[in-house]
């Protein structure tokens, strides 16, 4: 195996390890968002109060949760598949990190200002460019052939990429939903599991 090879390999190594620990402090930036009272504050009189005044942040950021959930099982999906990586990979790899905390920003600003057709509007474009920029890093180390685990078929490799279909289509799907309201944008994220039962049987047939 030469120097090249092994370096490569190494960066993958050093590029999963430093996605875990985005997506770790993104969940961890999540649990900050929560409503909280200082001792001796008058703001809520018992916890009951507290969940009932602000029962939609915690709809909010438990939905945040779950999509980051999500797009963190794809990026194991796809980069376990992966023997090494490059330049470009890597590269197309930290852009996807990248909207993964643009997406943490606009709940943050969601939270800050209020749920609006802009905010719902900003955090499903973000998920989406997520999946899109996952997609990408997919779609280049296809072509690029050397990158791939090589017990791959050329079935399983179109078969991974189908799979993976499902997040960025579910969140493009939200964006008109934020323009109806907060809680159809909210409910519009449930519409997932279909799209990956759809996906799944596309690729059954």
């Amino acid at each position: 195996m030469s120097v090249e090879v092994k370096r490569s390999i190494l960066q993958l190594t050093r590029l999963e390890r430093m996605m875990d620990v985005i997506f770790a402090l993104v969940i961890w930036r999540l649990f900050t968002f929560l409503p909280t009272q200082q001792v001796g504050g008058d703001k809520w009189a018992s916890v009951s109060e507290m969940l009932a005044a602000e029962w939609e942040t915690f709809v909010f950021v438990l939905l945040a949760v779950v999509i980051v959930i999500i797009y963190w099982l794809q990026n194991n999906s796809l980069l376990g598949n992966l023997k090494k990586t490059d330049g470009i990979h890597t590269a197309i790899s930290i852009f996807q990190l990248f909207f993964v905390l643009m997406f943490i920003y606009s709940i943050g600003a969601g939270i800050r200002v209020g749920s609006g057709v802009d905010s719902s509007a900003f955090e499903s474009i973000t998920a989406m460019m997520v999946g899109v920029m996952s997609l990408l890093g997919w779609h280049y180390a296809m072509h690029k052939g050397n990158l791939l685990d090589p017990e791959l078929s050329a079935e399983d490799v179109a078969l991974i990429r189908q799979k993976n279909m499902a997040e960025p289509i579910t969140a493009a799907i939200t964006i008109p939903f934020a323009f109806v309201g907060p809680l159809a944008w909210e409910l519009s994220w449930f519409i997932y599991p279909f799209i990956k039962y759809l996906f799944s049987q596309v690729k059954k047939s």
